[in-house]
């Protein structure tokens, strides 16, 4: 899961830095950042030295989802909006929510500590990905986004809790956030915010 995560998280991250026309410093400071910038979170948060310092492989898969999205860039106009990489950005997300929760569990947190890290897992590296391009984070005000990866990692301690192996619950993780946030991006869902509950408040009431 870490592995997918890593190569998917960096491909999407450079292509976003691709957009905004970084070199190519810039763009593989942005792809690194998104692929690790959560799991250092989480390791963080559950006392531990973070993966990406020790081991060389980490970086290295970092890189090549850099490498690809570079790539991509060359044959393909505006690659963060492909197909390619929306998929890889929501195979990502699922990658690292199942990662989190996996973490969380083998350190016997609480219910809410399982799906609090999937996701912080799972949305940390775009959230500081969108601060280096000098945007808010999209998770914080659009798109049905950060709301999968809590699905995810909700459904793993939920099936776990029940006494269905790790492996079945990794599944479920993976195919419940991943399920979500493709069906979201198809069908454009959001989630709403005050000023839409105010509208339908009105709404309600000029129809009264």
């Amino acid at each position: 899961m870490n592995t997918i995560g890593l190569v998917a998280f960096a491909l999407v991250g450079a292509s976003k830095a691709i957009r905004e026309e970084f070199d190519l410093f810039g763009i593989a400071v942005v792809g690194l950042a998104t692929a690790f910038a959560g799991g250092v979170t989480r390791d963080l948060l559950v006392n531990r030295v973070p993966l990406a310092l020790r081991s060389l492989s980490e970086i290295s898969l970092g890189v090549v989802g850099v490498g690809l999205a570079i790539g991509l860039s060359v044959v393909i106009e505006s690659p963060d909006e492909h197909p390619i990489t929306l998929f890889s950005d929501a195979v990502g997300l699922a990658a690292f929510a199942t990662a989190g929760a996996i973490v969380a569990t083998e350190l016997s947190v609480s219910g809410f500590g399982v799906v609090a890290i999937a996701t912080i897992n799972a949305v940390g590296g775009g959230v500081l990905a969108d601060v280096l391009l000098d945007r808010t984070p999209f998770v914080l005000f659009e798109d049905f986004y950060a709301s999968c990866a809590v699905l995810g990692g909700t459904t793993y301690w939920l099936v776990v809790a029940a006494g269905v192996g790790g492996s079945t619950a990794a599944a479920m993780c993976a195919g419940v956030t991943i399920g979500t946030r493709i069906v979201a991006v198809a069908r454009g869902w959001t989630l709403p915010t005050a000023q839409t509950l105010e509208s339908a408040r009105d709404e309600v009431r000029n129809n009264r």
